[in-house]
């Protein structure tokens, strides 16, 4: 992923020159950018980094923005902007800039994905290896249907574009929402795909973090788990656990180590080295202001997160802190107020930005916790759903559930799921979709008892952009959120 700033100057070079008349000649087009291989590597590389490691868009800060509307996440006391500020307060509007830029980005990057399936299935045998190009085509198709999964949760009926845009005509560019069903539909068909992508552990060093068949199946997995297919997520969580792919760290800090980075129980991050042409959005904006943090991606004061760790639970020291070590004195420093710090890097304490620690976008941690969720909802708590959480409560050090709540209901259990996701995988870009799938209630209940007393159930969704609305005339607003 060390490519991906070139190769993004490279792709946005080209990406608006296809097949338009007024595009001179001496521009670089589609057409010609398509000669070799490394031309098709090039391309892919573009939609990760335009999803992953572009400074300040979708995983690398903006789906934090959206995390705001969540119970666990507020704008700290540092945010400038009243965008967030309206997210974090649950009083945004569809003319959001961040729900703007959000959609945006995402289609941005699908529109690449689109260019990079079509393109380089046309290349001749003798400029690419068969198995170079399915690759490719795999992990475009992969990029592809994450994006479309986060905007089919966001916004609910949005349009499907599977080829490149390649011409500013109206009819073109005027595309009309889709069905949440057909949407589905193609993220299943595309992730099926990307199940053939490479195990983990057959890139180079230089790939870390590329798409593999781990990946495909934990997202497929969540696929279904969104659906409420319950039978095909346990499957494909199982299918998981017995590959030997992945496992636990034996304890909650190494997830979260530059030295452990790509270990037993990443399946997917994001890759950061230190180096300022990689900038660290999520630790920036989340460390405090003693660190030279932004302290824009804060905990809600009006959370109980913080307290709902047991004593001795090692998850609440890694997620959370009141004071840091000052790596050039040793000093404890205390914090002025309480501070995200998952990643935070002692080796670039004052310049966030730098840090080293990867974003765990998808972990194993997540697999055991989604296979005894689906389990639940298919049999209620059976012994393989209450071991696979207490899998993850004894790395944790905590308890086994087993032992102290061994005669849960299926609702019950339920709610200790949620309680588990809600801890381990705080800050990693999981709330807010977990508390919008299991519907408007709770997701109302959930941010009322948190202190955000305008959320209301059209909030299960963001409204469609209106910029995107006034540009379109074809593009429906969400019945729920029409008027506002």
């Amino acid at each position: 992923m060390k490519k991906y700033t070139l190769i993004s100057l490279l792709v946005l070079s080209f990406q608006a020159c296809t097949d338009l008349e007024e595009s001179p000649e001496s521009n670089l087009t589609v057409d010609q950018f398509y000669n070799t291989s490394e031309d098709a590597e090039s391309a892919v590389n573009a939609i990760y980094h335009r999803m992953f490691t572009e400074w300040l868009v979708l995983y690398n800060r903006q789906l934090m923005m959206l995390e705001m509307a969540t119970d666990d996440v507020s704008a700290g006391p540092r945010t400038r902007s009243s965008q967030v500020i309206d997210l974090s307060k649950i009083n945004y509007v569809p003319n959001n800039t961040g729900l703007n830029w959000t959609w945006q980005y995402s289609y941005d990057a699908i529109n690449r994905a689109n260019i990079a399936i079509d393109r380089i299935a046309l290349l001749h045998p003798d400029v690419i290896d068969s198995k170079l190009q399915n690759r490719l085509i795999n992990e475009a198709k992969f990029l592809r249907a994450w994006n479309y999964f986060n905007l089919v949760r966001w916004f609910g009926s949005v349009p499907l574009i599977l080829k490149e845009t390649s011409s500013l005509s109206l009819e073109k560019l005027q595309v009309s929402n889709t069905a949440e069903s057909q949407i589905y539909e193609q993220i299943i068909k595309d992730l099926e795909a990307a199940e053939a992508l490479p195990i983990p552990g057959s890139y180079a060093d230089i790939d870390a973090g590329r798409a593999t068949a781990g990946a495909a199946k934990i997202l497929l997995a969540k696929v279904y788990l969104r659906k409420g297919e319950w039978q095909k997520s346990a499957a494909k969580t199982k299918e998981l656990m017995d590959s030997g792919w992945y496992g636990l760290f034996e304890e909650f800090a190494s997830v979260f180590s530059p030295e452990s980075k790509n270990g037993k129980e990443h399946i997917f991050s994001i890759q950061f080295n230190g180096d300022a042409s990689l900038n660290n959005g999520l630790s920036w904006f989340s460390l405090p202001f003693e660190f030279n943090g932004e302290y824009v991606d804060a905990p809600n004061p009006q959370s109980d997160l913080y307290q709902s760790y047991q004593e001795g639970d090692t998850r609440r020291n890694v997620t959370f802190a009141k004071e840091l070590s000052d790596p050039t004195t040793g000093a404890k420093v205390t914090l002025a107020n309480l501070s995200y710090v998952k990643y935070f890097d002692p080796e670039a304490a004052y310049t966030p930005q730098l840090s080293r620690v990867n974003i765990p976008l998808l972990r194993y941690a997540d697999v055991l916790l989604m296979h005894a969720e689906a389990l639940n909802e298919l049999e209620g708590p059976s012994d393989a759903a209450y071991e696979a959480v207490d899998k993850v409560r004894k790395r944790a050090h905590v308890a086994p559930l087993k032992e102290i709540a061994p005669s849960l209901n299926k609702e019950a259990f339920r709610d200790k799921i949620y309680e588990e996701r809600r801890k381990e995988l705080a800050l990693e870009y999981h709330r807010w979709f977990d508390l919008t799938r299991r519907g408007a209630d709770y997701y109302v209940k959930m941010l009322h008892r948190a202190g955000k007393t305008n959320a209301a159930p059209r909030h299960v969704k963001f409204p469609i952009p209106q910029r995107e609305l006034l540009l379109n005339p074809n593009l429906k607003q969400s019945p729920e959120w029409e008027g506002y």
